[in-house]
Protein backbone atom coordinates (compact mmCIF):
# COMPACT_ATOMS: atom_id res chain seq x y z
CA UNK A 1 0.00 0.00 0.00
CA UNK A 2 1.30 3.19 -0.69
CA UNK A 3 0.74 6.43 1.00
CA UNK A 4 -2.06 8.16 -1.10
CA UNK A 5 -4.71 4.87 -0.62
CA UNK A 6 -4.06 5.00 3.11
CA UNK A 7 -4.12 8.37 3.30
CA UNK A 8 -7.59 7.75 0.91
CA UNK A 9 -8.87 4.93 3.74
CA UNK A 10 -8.74 7.19 6.64
CA UNK A 11 -10.11 10.02 5.25
CA UNK A 12 -13.71 7.73 4.22
CA UNK A 13 -13.36 6.47 7.51
CA UNK A 14 -13.32 9.62 9.24
CA UNK A 15 -16.43 11.37 6.65
CA UNK A 16 -17.92 8.08 7.85
CA UNK A 17 -17.79 8.54 11.37
CA UNK A 18 -19.04 12.09 10.93
CA UNK A 19 -22.20 11.00 9.15
CA UNK A 20 -22.82 8.63 11.84
CA UNK A 21 -22.38 11.18 14.43
CA UNK A 22 -24.70 13.45 12.73
CA UNK A 23 -27.71 10.94 12.02
CA UNK A 24 -26.71 9.38 15.45
CA UNK A 25 -27.58 12.61 17.07
CA UNK A 26 -30.12 14.03 15.27
CA UNK A 27 -32.18 10.70 16.12
CA UNK A 28 -31.35 11.17 19.77
CA UNK A 29 -32.28 15.14 19.64
CA UNK A 30 -35.85 13.99 17.58
CA UNK A 31 -36.18 10.73 20.51
CA UNK A 32 -35.97 13.42 23.31
CA UNK A 33 -38.51 15.68 21.85
CA UNK A 34 -40.34 13.36 21.35
CA UNK A 35 -40.00 12.08 24.66
CA UNK A 36 -40.61 15.63 26.72
CA UNK A 37 -43.71 15.97 24.58
CA UNK A 38 -45.57 13.08 25.67
CA UNK A 39 -44.41 14.30 28.80
CA UNK A 40 -45.81 17.85 28.83
CA UNK A 41 -49.30 16.36 27.27
CA UNK A 42 -49.71 13.66 30.08
CA UNK A 43 -49.22 16.50 32.55
CA UNK A 44 -51.40 18.83 30.72
CA UNK A 45 -54.11 15.96 30.68
CA UNK A 46 -53.46 15.48 34.27
CA UNK A 47 -54.13 19.34 35.13
CA UNK A 48 -56.85 19.74 33.30
CA UNK A 49 -55.30 21.97 30.10
CA UNK A 50 -55.88 20.96 26.17
CA UNK A 51 -53.51 18.36 25.45
CA UNK A 52 -54.08 19.21 21.82
CA UNK A 53 -52.83 23.10 22.43
CA UNK A 54 -49.56 21.17 24.19
CA UNK A 55 -48.92 19.19 21.43
CA UNK A 56 -49.10 22.32 18.68
CA UNK A 57 -46.64 23.89 21.06
CA UNK A 58 -44.20 21.70 19.78
CA UNK A 59 -45.40 21.53 15.81
CA UNK A 60 -43.75 22.82 12.98
CA UNK A 61 -45.50 25.94 11.45
CA UNK A 62 -47.04 23.73 8.42
CA UNK A 63 -48.80 20.94 10.59
CA UNK A 64 -52.00 21.07 8.97
CA UNK A 65 -53.61 20.42 12.85
CA UNK A 66 -52.25 22.79 14.21
CA UNK A 67 -53.12 25.34 11.82
CA UNK A 68 -56.94 24.20 11.47
CA UNK A 69 -56.83 24.12 15.67
CA UNK A 70 -55.50 27.79 16.09
CA UNK A 71 -58.08 29.16 13.45
CA UNK A 72 -60.68 27.23 15.21
CA UNK A 73 -60.01 28.32 18.38
CA UNK A 74 -59.44 32.45 17.06
CA UNK A 75 -62.66 32.20 15.39
CA UNK A 76 -64.14 31.02 18.63
CA UNK A 77 -62.76 33.75 20.75
CA UNK A 78 -64.36 36.24 17.91
CA UNK A 79 -67.80 34.87 18.05
CA UNK A 80 -67.66 35.27 21.71
CA UNK A 81 -67.29 38.36 21.72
Amino acid sequence: MNQSSVLYIVTVVCFTIILLSVVGAYNYYVTQDRILMSKNVEDAISKGIDPLSVRCAYASEIDAVCVSYAYSRNTNSKAKK
